[in-house]
């Protein structure tokens, strides 16, 4: 689907920097642009167009680390890695999806004003918002440390292995 290498590296441990800083950063401006007027206000398209870039990241991730998988000693770490990998596109999704609708509902206030049901909607929004945020930024946090434990464990010494460092 996407690049498999880049550099001569395999484009997952460098396509993952950019899911790590767009999906938190696609959550935090969510939350800002549902619960805060002022912030939707100066936000405007940055928001949805932050949490597409995540969105298209995910899969984009993934693809490249589909790849890697199958080049690396297959073990229960980076099987669990994959397997919790797997689970982030809806959540990115429904980071986007809510982007969309809380910059939509802002930009057509003015004709969705006289909608009985608008305050409602908005307040729902919200808490799903909210929501939906902190479940991605848990689920990138869970997928980097699996990420992390799988490439590092028995791959380190505790105790420097050379004092000659210049």
């Amino acid at each position: 689907m996407g690049p498999t290498t880049i550099n001569d590296l395999p484009a997952h441990v460098l396509l993952v920097h950019i899911v790590v800083v767009f999906v938190p950063l696609a959550a935090l401006l969510l939350v800002c642009s549902a619960v805060w007027p002022a912030a939707r206000r100066r936000l405007g398209i940055i928001t949805p167009v932050v949490a597409l870039v995540a969105l298209i990241s995910v899969p984009l991730t993934t693809s490249a680390g589909s790849w890697l998988i199958r080049r690396v000693q297959m073990d229960p770490l980076v099987r669990a890695h994959a397997h919790l990998g797997d689970g982030l596109l809806p959540w990115a999704g429904g980071l986007f999806l809510l982007t969309a609708v809380v910059w939509a509902l802002h930009h057509y206030r003015d004709r969705l004003a006289r909608l009985r049901w608008l305050p409602v909607t908005t307040i729902v929004i919200a808490v799903l918002s909210v929501a939906v945020s902190v479940g991605s930024v848990v689920e990138v946090y869970r997928i980097g440390d699996s990420g992390a434990q799988a490439a590092w464990h028995d791959n380190f010494s505790a105790n420097p292995v050379s004092t000659n460092h210049k």
